[in-house]
């Protein structure tokens, strides 16, 4: 089995509320789910109007298939042209 893990900075520089973030993260993570069979969530700076951290998770039996359907996710939120994206960290376990 091999899991990876992606963390996602998203830099929302127009955004002025904690309620318009939380509505462009409903999108992005939505959309996300409905095209790809990952699990997505916000994982930190929840209270930060402008920046987001999403974790994106991937289970399968390839390590090569597990890096390149979380690096299709990434390509698909930058395309989505919602937020800008930050920095990225991909780990992939093996067990």
């Amino acid at each position: 089995m091999v899991v990876g893990v992606l963390r996602l900075t998203l830099y929302l520089p127009e955004n002025h509320s904690l309620k318009g973030k939380r509505q462009v993260l409903r999108s992005i993570k939505a959309r996300v789910r409905d095209k790809f069979n990952v699990s997505i969530a916000e994982s930190d700076d929840h209270d930060m109007w402008q920046r987001a951290e999403l974790g994106i998770c991937q289970v399968g039996n390839d390590r090569a298939f597990v890096d390149s359907a979380l690096r299709e996710v990434v390509n698909f939120i930058e395309r989505l042209g919602l937020a800008p994206l930050g920095e990225e960290q991909l780990e992939i376990i093996s067990y």
